[in-house]
């Protein structure tokens, strides 16, 4: 495969798989999109192997299959539609590859982990699953001059409240898989058990459990937003707007009083266009100027 049909592949699954996020990266410069297509699809790329829906497939068999895929990635092989352009990628911007041995460690976590006793033991998961994920962005998207290490932390936590919108939103399709993104001990802080969630009956105790989770997804995007000025003019369009829209996903499990056990709330294509409509021509303004 050559580098520039490796890199469409890329931006088609990006296209396909991530509606949201691909709305975003339309807002940067058409120099940046393709790197930014081709760190989704490497992502994207290793969680279907982790939740591939195939009820034949072991987890002895899904690990072997993970670290294949890892051991081929760290090892320069091409040998997939998206290694390619992932690797021109990290050359080209210079991304440290321990961002990638990070992420790979947390997705073999999802492969036998169930559950986390504590924030600060689902901490660990998320930094490789998210934090990581800002941190290989950032060189992508640039920054003023002399401020990426300033703007590295900005980074890490917009990455984690992107996941932890994900948790909120995703409760009862985690529970399918047999995964549980709470802290237990938070569950029992607020009087909810792992098989109240699974009942998908949302009384009064999971109502604030869940609103707890909402509070801190938002004091996360807060702590993010002083980055925003920090990256590069032309890049700041796409995150600010990513940011509103995956924000925007709390509101609808608020507006859906919590109801996120037995469906997924999301943000509808007409409020998605009517947020990134005024986003494009700033940008497209922005770069004629």
């Amino acid at each position: 495969m050559t580098l520039a049909a490796s890199y469409d592949a890329c931006r088609q699954i990006n296209a396909r798989t991530g509606r949201t996020f691909y709305l975003a990266t339309l807002l940067l410069p058409p120099a940046k999109r393709p790197a930014v297509h081709a760190l989704y699809a490497f992502a994207r790329r290793t969680d279907e192997i982790v939740d591939r829906l195939d009820p034949t497939l072991t987890v002895a068999q899904r690990e072997r299959e993970l670290s294949a895929w890892g051991t081929r990635f760290l090892s320069g092989a091409a040998d997939d539609p998206v290694l390619a352009a992932v690797h021109d990628t990290v050359e080209r911007y210079g991304i440290p590859l321990r961002h990638f041995e990070d992420f790979l460690t947390s997705m073999r976590m999802d492969l036998t982990t169930k559950e986390y006793a504590t924030y600060d033991d689902l901490a660990v998961y998320v930094h490789g699953s998210a934090a990581v994920i800002g941190l290989q962005m950032l060189p992508v998207l640039g920054t003023v001059p002399g401020m990426h290490d300033a703007a590295a932390p900005y980074a890490r936590d917009l990455g984690i409240a992107f996941q932890l919108t994900n948790f909120i939103r995703d409760i009862g399709e985690d529970l399918q898989r047999d995964r549980m993104y709470l802290p237990k001990d938070e569950l029992a802080m607020f009087g909810v058990t792992r098989d109240d969630l699974a009942s998908r009956v949302v009384d009064g105790n999971v109502r604030r459990l869940i609103a707890f989770q909402v509070t801190r997804a938002r004091e996360l995007y807060r702590s993010a937003a002083p980055g925003l000025r920090l990256l590069d003019p032309t890049s700041r369009d796409c995150i600010r707007t990513a940011t509103t829209l995956y924000g925007e996903i709390l509101d609808a499990v608020e507006a859906a009083d919590y109801q996120v056990l037995d469906r997924r709330v999301a943000v509808g294509l007409p409020r998605r266009a009517a947020v990134a409509a005024p986003a494009l021509v700033r940008a497209w303004w922005r770069r004629r100027t």
